[in-house]
Formats: C-alpha cells, sequence, structure tokens
C-alpha cells in the first residue's frame, strides 16, 4: 500500500503540493543502492578481483550475451541502458523478501510506467531510424493484398499490447509471489504456535530429509561448505 510519508504545501506559490511517499523513498534507496554496489565493486584500483567484482561482470557478461544474440554486435549502444533496467528490478525485487520492506514491483504504477516509458521511446527510435518502413514491420511477409488490412489490424493489436502485458507479468508475478509467502508464513506460524508437538513433528521430518539429502549430495559441494 502507497502511503504518504511527508507533505510540504507552499500557498505562497499557488498550489505547489510536494508529497513524499514509501513508494518514492523505496525508489530513491533503491537506486542509491545500485549505484552504491557498483561502486563499491568497481576494480580500477585493484590487481585481484573482490568477489562483488566478479559476481557484476559475470552479470554484465550474461546479459550483454543475451542483448548480442538479440539485437546484435552493432546495436550494442543500448546495452547500458538494458543492463541498468535489468538490474535495477532484480534489485528492487530481492529487497522485496526482506521482512517488512516494500517492493516496488508490486505496484502497478511502477510496472506499467516502466513498460509503457520503454515502449514509447522504443517506438520514437524505430521511427526516428527506419521511417516510413518500420509500418512493413506490421505485414508479414508473403501475405496476400486481401488479409492486409486484416494482419496489420492483428499486428497493430499485438504490437501495442506489449506495453501493457509486460507490466502487468512482473506486476502480477511479484504480487502473487509474495501473497503466496504471506499465506505460508502465516499458515505455518499459525500451526507452530498452537501446539509444541506439532512443531516438532513438521520440523524433524524437514530436518531429517535435509540431513540425508546433503550427506547424500555432499561430494558435489564445494570445500569451504563441506
Amino acid at each position: 500500500e502507497v502511503t504518504n510519508l511527508i507533505g510540504i504545501n507552499a500557498p505562497i506559490l499557488g498550489f505547489f503540493n510536494l508529497t513524499l511517499t514509501n513508494l518514492a523513498l523505496y525508489s530513491i534507496v533503491l537506486l542509491l543502492l545500485t549505484l552504491g554496489l557498483h561502486f563499491v565493486s568497481s576494480n580500477n584500483r585493484k590487481l585481484v578481483p573482490s568477489k562483488w567484482s566478479i559476481a557484476l561482470e559475470s552479470s554484465f557478461a550474461s546479459v550483454n550475451t543475451m542483448v548480442r544474440d538479440q539485437i546484435g554486435t552493432a546495436n550494442e549502444v543500448y546495452l547500458p541502458f538494458i543492463y541498468s533496467l535489468f538490474f535495477f528490478i532484480i534489485i528492487a525485487n530481492l529487497t522485496g523478501n526482506v521482512p517488512y520492506n516494500y517492493t516496488i514491483t508490486t505496484s502497478i504504477v511502477v510496472s506499467l510506467g516502466l513498460s509503457l516509458t520503454i515502449f514509447i521511446g522504443v517506438t520514437i527510435l524505430a521511427l526516428s531510424i527506419h521511417k516510413v518502413r518500420f509500418f512493413s514491420f506490421f505485414i508479414p511477409s508473403g501475405t496476400p493484398l486481401a488479409l492486409v488490412p486484416l494482419l496489420v489490424l492483428i499486428e497493430l493489436i499485438s504490437y501495442l499490447a506489449r506495453a501493457v502485458s509486460l507490466g502487468v507479468r512482473l506486476f502480477a508475478n511479484i504480487m502473487a509471489g509474495h501473497t503466496l509467502m504471506k499465506i505460508l508464513s502465516t499458515f505455518l506460524f499459525q500451526m507452530f504456535s498452537s501446539s509444541i508437538l506439532v512443531a516438532v513433528l513438521t520440523v524433524v521430518p524437514f530436518a531429517r530429509i535435509h540431513s540425508n539429502y546433503w550427506f547424500r549430495n555432499r561430494s558435489s559441494y564445494p570445500s569451504y561448505v563441506t
């Protein structure tokens, strides 16, 4: 739930109203956290990279590989934006696992705002690059002339639906995951607190299963774990 934290009214400036909500506060914190992680993990002055540097370089390499496969090496100019968006969303989702934290991607405003903004930007960029040829993407090759109006309408609706579907997908996935975690945690807490016997009978089998799995597969774990 989005709540107001600080509100500032300035009647001298007319109807000027500045309000800081928990959504805006967590967005600023996530931005600073993302920038801080990359600043701390920078390896400019060190010969041996740290674990954080290796982790971020691996993430960048993975995103770079996916971007190259999709848009080619000639369009790597868009890689910084794609990587920044990827890292911001994944940090926002991971911090949502912290108890009593607010996940900004559970807000439909943020999810749809990101998807619509990127959709409009991509469309403007495509129009500036391809000009009138951009509209040829709505006509599949080899389409009979009689079916062109129908297929253009279908392709146009499909293209416009991406702006909404991507935002709703992100919002729905995170909201469903948090709702499931809340239901399970509430159920387990009530079950454990109802009786000590129930808690013991529930925990012991899971501990036994985990120990059997660990002893059976401990050879596959790194040496510092075993």
